[in-house]
């Protein structure tokens, strides 16, 4: 898209948009944390690819710059993955993600790993795929790989990545953060949960600032250069959360992604740690002023700052694959928002000011809502940005410090390598 019509998206309370398209819910992996894993029992279902094309042209009219392809397991149908991205690319959307749950690197040691893997990274390498995310829940191999039931993927990734990066691709790791992140140490609190004593959350913080500091140098040392963070996708019964009903199978009510809202703020102020010390040395996509927002907001103090509204259902939308309607989110299940291709994007443009929706912490939505905002009312309302950036500075400092970061990685474009000169500004 044209940088003037960015700008005037910008000036019509408008961000480019983002359509996130559950392609199928068949998997494969056994994760604890998702209501998809194959052990559970209910009807599978695959959209077409007549109608996901359809959503594709349907996305380029209406100027849409970003689509992902989700599950479920997308790799299980790679031609027609591969497909549907040539086909976006071709349709003019210059943003196409996909990821992976890992499966196709199980069993590297057997004789034709190497050979499947070329010729998975060729076949990716074709496309106009930008991002290609493999997800990895733990620092420890045997934690992560017991989660996902995939015996020796953790080495089968090891060997995968330079191949992919001898074709330009260079995956990113996604982590969902569960109490399984540093294996038995942060399980450990998964028996203490709810507890809310100062000494107890001093120690939580603390236990899970060590594990995110020993995945990212594990991530690093096997070969990744973008890492992205899934914020807990639970259903809670908190207060804030009344009104949510999933239709995104991958949030789940499993105690494993389950914290009470303390843990949580301690969880971020963890991760925002990490990755402080972390981000000179791998492109880290979790943006600092978002994760502060959601610490913000979980004080549910009426003085502090509070995170800006979500944009699902304005700007960003959901499609599920077993009925094909549009919804606002992966969380907004109650909110049938019908076929995509028939909804009206430019009757949304004042939605926001009265559908102020902080309701989840899909980091999907969230991130890119907290970090557009500025952008959106230096050019609306100059005076209301300065003068909340006057009242909040730290949030001033990390939207700043943001944007330049995400400059210097070149807005984690997977198709190009990090810079590492470049990285070395924000060492700490």
């Amino acid at each position: 898209m044209p940088l003037i019509q960015v700008l005037k998206l910008f000036t019509q309370n408008r961000v480019p948009g983002q359509l996130i398209i559950q392609m199928t819910d068949h998997c494969n992996a056994t994760c604890p944390q998702c209501g998809m894993r194959v052990t559970e029992k209910f009807q599978r279902s695959t959209l077409e690819m007549d109608y996901i094309k359809r959503l594709i042209d349907a996305a380029a009219a209406k100027s849409f710059q970003a689509i992902s392809f989700t599950g479920g397991e997308p790799l299980l149908f790679t031609n027609k993955l591969a497909d549907l991205i040539q086909y976006a690319g071709q349709a003019g959307i210059p943003y196409i993600r996909t990821g992976t749950n890992g499966f196709v690197f199980r069993n590297p040691n057997k004789f034709n790993f190497l050979k499947r893997i070329h010729n998975l990274a060729e076949t990716l390498a074709q496309t106009p795929l930008r991002n290609f995310w493999i997800s990895v829940d733990s620092h420890v191999d045997a934690t992560h790989e017991e989660m996902r039931g995939f015996k020796g993927v953790m080495r089968g990734i090891e060997k995968a990545l330079p191949i992919f990066h001898d074709r330009g691709l260079y995956p990113s790791v996604n982590l969902g953060i569960n109490r399984n992140v540093g294996g038995d140490h942060t399980r450990f609190y998964a028996q203490l949960a709810n507890m809310s004593d100062k000494s107890y959350l001093d120690g939580f913080e603390n236990i899970y600032y060590k594990a995110f500091c020993r995945f990212y140098q594990r991530v690093i040392d096997m070969g990744f250069t973008i890492a992205n963070a899934c914020y807990p996708m639970s259903i809670d019964v908190d207060e804030g959360k009344k009104g949510l009903q999933a239709v995104y199978p991958a949030s789940s009510v499993d105690n494993v992604v389950r914290f009470s809202n303390q843990e949580k703020m301690r969880l971020f102020k963890a991760l925002m740690r990490s990755i402080e010390e972390y981000r000179s040395k791998i492109r880290i996509f979790s943006p600092l002023c978002s994760l502060y927002a959601l610490i913000m907001d979980g004080k549910q103090d009426t003085t502090a700052y509070h995170a800006n509204p979500c944009r699902g259902g304005i700007d960003f939308f959901f499609v599920d694959s077993k009925d094909g309607a549009t919804y606002p989110c992966g969380y907004r299940g109650s909110e049938n928002m019908g076929s995509f291709w028939n909804i009206d994007i430019k009757r949304f443009a004042s939605k926001l000011h009265t559908d102020k929706c902080t309701r989840c912490d899909w980091e999907c939505f969230r991130d890119p809502s907290e970090l557009m905002d500025p952008v959106l009312k230096v050019l609306r309302s100059p005076m209301k940005l300065l003068s909340n950036w006057h009242k909040h500075p730290l949030v001033r400092r990390f939207w700043i410090r943001d944007m330049l970061y995400y400059l210097a990685c070149d807005f984690f474009n997977g198709r190009k390598p990090m810079k590492s000169k470049r990285m070395a500004h924000f060492r700490i």
